[in-house]
């Protein structure tokens, strides 16, 4: 008998937006055999239920039970994660005034809580006082608060900023991910650790039978 081998690479967190969850949308599949490849794709993993949780957890040990399943002789080779947890998202076409509504909250804190973070840790250090002094120690005379000090800082400050968070508006200044994206990808990755951790300690995953 022929044997055929089916490579799989499941995701480590896939959003899905139907109650139908398929093999395709939790894993990336390849194989010599293009109609195994097709029936292995539309193999149905999992179905959420209305009212019920938003998230599930399936191992790779139940794909591959799954495709075995397809037909004998399949040699499932895992080159992805060992778990997957499984989101049920709804996405809305619609960005109503309510949307607009949080962007605008969430912008307008992130200002007015950085300005006032800023203003706070200039206090701290006393910056206006190290500044009065330079200036005398140079000058010779008595700052008036608003000289090429304060100036050039206040410009290098926003500079710096915007050099740090690597956007222009909404451009990149370079390819590379912002300090806050990076940050979101390792919260992001902590927080699904947590859940599959969680649900592989209440007995709650979907594994091989």
């Amino acid at each position: 008998m022929e044997t055929k081998t089916v490579y799989i690479k499941p995701k480590r967190n896939a959003e899905v937006t139907k109650e139908e969850v398929f093999l395709k949308d939790v894993a990336s599949l390849t194989c010599t055999d293009p109609h195994l490849l097709a029936k292995a794709r539309a193999l149905k993993v999992f179905q959420f239920r209305e009212g019920g949780e938003k998230r599930a957890v399936i191992s790779s040990l139940k794909l591959i039970e799954l495709i075995q399943g397809l037909e004998k002789g399949i040699t499932v080779d895992n080159v992805g994660e060992m778990d997957t947890l499984m989101k049920l998202v709804k996405v809305s076409d619609d960005k109503g005034l309510a949307v607009w509504l949080k962007v605008a909250f969430v912008a307008l804190i992130s200002f007015f809580g950085t300005a006032f973070t800023i203003m706070a840790f200039h206090n701290d250090v006393g910056i206006h006082d190290v500044f009065n002094q330079i200036y005398e120690q140079v000058m010779g005379q008595t700052s008036n608060g608003f000289t090429t000090l304060e100036v050039t800082y206040s410009l290098g400050l926003a500079i710096g900023i915007t050099l740090f968070f690597n956007h222009i508006g909404g451009r990149r200044i370079t390819a590379d991910p912002t300090p806050i994206e990076v940050e979101m990808r390792i919260y992001e990755k902590d927080v699904d650790d947590t859940l599959i951790e969680t649900a592989d300690r209440e007995g709650k995953t979907i594994d091989a039978s």
